[in-house]
C-alpha cells in the first residue's frame, strides 16, 4: 500500500470480539433482528477517508461499491479498514474485521474466515449477491495476507 493516510481504529478484533458477536446474536430469535444487528453492527464502522476509496483498495465484483484496504505494522500484524455504501454490506464487512484484525499474514493465509458467519446464523439468509461479495471480501484478504508474506510493504508504528 502506497496512500499516506491512516485510518481511524476501530473497534472490531479488539474490543469487539467474536465471542462478544456470539452472545449478541445468539440472543437474535429470527432474521430480521440478525438484519437489524447487522445493521448497527456496521454503524460502528468508522467512515473511510475518500483518498482511501480508490481503485487498490475496491472490490470489483460486488453489487454495492465495497473498499477494502490494509497497513502492515512494524511486528508484521494487519491493520485492516474498508467501507461499502451498503448498510448491510457494511455489517457484513465489521464482522470479517473482527475476525482477521490485528493478525500476523501466517494467522490469515490458508485459512476459512468465513466460519464466523455460519457460527452468527448470518451465512445462509444473505442473497446470492451478497454471499459472492462476502467471498470476494474472503478471497482479498486472503491475497493481502499472501503477498505480505512474501514482500515489504509500507510499515506504520503501532
Amino acid at each position: 500500500m502506497t496512500c499516506m493516510f491512516f485510518t481511524t481504529i476501530h473497534p472490531f478484533g479488539t474490543m469487539i470480539t467474536a465471542n462478544l458477536l456470539l452472545e449478541k446474536f445468539s440472543q437474535c430469535q429470527c432474521w430480521e433482528e440478525r438484519y437489524r444487528c447487522l445493521i448497527l453492527l456496521g454503524q460502528k464502522l468508522p467512515a473511510l477517508h475518500d483518498a482511501l476509496k480508490n481503485n487498490e483498495s475496491e472490490l470489483m465484483g460486488c453489487e454495492n461499491k465495497v473498499w477494502l484496504g490494509y497497513q502492515r505494522y512494524k511486528n508484521n500484524k494487519l491493520h485492516f479498514y474498508g467501507d461499502s455504501e451498503s448498510r448491510i454490506v457494511r455489517g457484513l464487512l465489521a464482522v470479517l474485521l473482527t475476525t482477521i484484525e490485528g493478525k500476523h499474514p501466517r494467522e490469515l493465509y490458508g485459512k476459512d474466515l468465513l466460519t464466523l458467519f455460519f457460527r452468527l446464523g448470518l451465512k445462509e439468509n444473505l442473497s446470492a449477491g451478497r454471499t459472492t461479495g462476502l467471498y470476494l471480501l474472503s478471497d482479498k484478504v486472503l491475497q493481502i495476507a499472501k503477498n505480505a508474506l512474501h514482500k515489504c510493504d509500507v510499515v506504520v508504528d503501532t
